[in-house]
């Protein structure tokens, strides 16, 4: 089982309970957050459209941050989470300038990098990740997605080329109603 985020932008209503779970579940610095919701805009079918969009971590196959990490502080398990381990961190951060989606975050109090870890302890006592389990929508969850069969898409507006990283997190666009 290879598991990666699906985020569905038609349930996100742009709350923020999933950053702040996150943040509230891992005892984040007040400047560090691992989910951030974003605002996405763009032109469809000739029509202004906005909606939100939660973002971590996507767990690459192919992690440009443990590629560049010196001090192997990034380990990806047999399940495809990328966990980073702050004890072997020297705070060089290669690994932001590797990640294509800027998702590692250097903390200025501990001079260390950290990044999500799709709560991968609260998945092993069978419960979900902090951010799964706060949303009132149902909008973010977690699948195989080597066996996960609904369309989906591997980029948003503005990303990189998901083939550079072969990120696992999936998107649910926004169903837009065509003016006719």
């Amino acid at each position: 089982m290879k598991m990666g985020f699906v985020v569905d932008s038609d349930r996100c209503i742009g709350c923020h309970s999933c950053s702040m779970a996150c943040k509230n579940y891992n005892q984040l610095n007040p400047k560090i957050s691992w989910r951030k919701v974003y605002d996405i805009q763009e032109d469809a079918y000739g029509e202004a459209t906005r909606t939100t969009m939660s973002l971590a971590c996507n767990h690459c196959d192919i992690p440009s941050c443990k590629e560049a990490c010196p001090t192997n502080a990034y380990e990806k398990r047999e399940d495809g989470i990328v966990i980073h381990h702050e004890d072997r961190c020297i705070g060089c951060e290669m690994c932001i300038y590797a990640c294509p989606y800027n998702i590692p975050q250097f903390d200025q109090e501990t001079k260390k990098v950290s990044k999500c870890h799709f709560c991968y302890e609260r998945l092993e006592e069978g419960k979900q990740p902090a951010c799964i389990s706060s949303c009132p929508t149902q909008a973010i969850y977690y699948v195989d997605v080597d066996s996960f069969g609904l369309q989906t898409d591997r980029s948003l507006p503005g990303f990189p080329d998901y083939r550079i990283t072969e990120p696992t997190t999936r998107f649910i666009k926004p169903f837009i109603v065509k003016k006719i």
